[in-house]
């Protein structure tokens, strides 16, 4: 692969990717790239297949159509021979390396600390040495403001610290892709403003792909590059966020805004 043919390889590619649940299809053949270095907003309604493609992307749901590829690789699938083939446990875990991925709900664990949080998984996963895990979740805590906060336990923090505790713990794998699934829809209202501050700056000075579900349209905005419209499992209008959000085209995506402009 040539300079050139890598810089235009997308970072994340859905091709033709479908799921359902039952009779119910939460994907279809959905086809979406997205570049190096992008940040995309995700929204929709309920439904829309706008976590799923989150949770495709950790493995955490396993797709019945299509393949996803992460820089340049598949992800749900192996080469074999001159085919793609339905990929195993351990390519999915080489290939899941490349992202970090920060959940509605924290999931930090309660028996640790702060710091313990964000040096576990490179030392047992990456097997970095305790000592440069401890530097590397030091730095990451300091960054997202809670260089006061090494040795509190998550039953000691507010929610608004808990998750960025948990966005320093999936830095620390140095993911090349960060998935945000709303992150500030378990927090307070006072407590949102310094989740998005951290992630927005993230944004500005990491060189990080970033796809992020939202209802949060103003943070969109500030966020992202490009917002993509997500209804009945399909990509029903994306454009940049001044485009989409101020002049929607779609009449579906007309309707999803005006009802979440009236119930913020």
């Amino acid at each position: 692969m040539n300079a050139d043919t890598a810089a235009e390889t997308p970072m994340v590619r859905f091709e033709n990717v479908s799921k359902c649940y039952g009779s119910l299809k939460v994907l279809d053949h959905l086809n979406l790239d997205v570049a190096n270095g992008e940040k995309v907003a995700i929204i929709g309604p309920s439904g829309s297949g706008k976590t799923t493609v989150l949770r495709m992307l950790m493995t955490l749901e396993e797709i019945d159509d299509g393949v996803i590829y992460v820089n340049g690789g598949p992800l749900t699938h192996m080469p074999s021979g001159d085919a793609l083939v339905r990929a195993n446990r351990t390519h999915q875990r080489r290939m899941r390396a490349n992202i970090g991925m920060v959940f509605q709900h924290f999931n930090l664990f309660p028996h640790m600390s702060a710091l313990k949080n964000c040096m576990e998984a490179p030392v047992t996963v990456l097997g970095m040495r305790k000592d440069d895990a401890r530097e590397r979740a030091v730095e990451l805590l300091d960054m997202v403001g809670l260089s006061d906060k090494l040795e509190h336990y998550p039953s000691q923090l507010s929610g608004g610290q808990k998750q960025r505790v948990a966005i320093a713990r999936a830095l620390a794998m140095r993911p090349k892709v960060m998935l945000f699934d709303e992150v500030t829809s378990a927090l307070d209202p006072e407590l949102v403003g310094e989740v998005l501050h951290v992630i927005r700056d993230l944004g500005k000075e990491h060189d990080l792909t970033m796809l992020m579900v939202t209802h949060q349209m103003g943070f969109a905005k500030a966020f992202a590059d490009r917002v993509c419209f997500f209804y009945e499992g399909k990509i029903a209008e994306q454009g940049s966020p001044e485009q989409l959000l101020n002049d929607p085209q779609n009449d579906r995506t007309k309707q999803f805004l005006s009802a979440v402009l009236e119930a913020s």
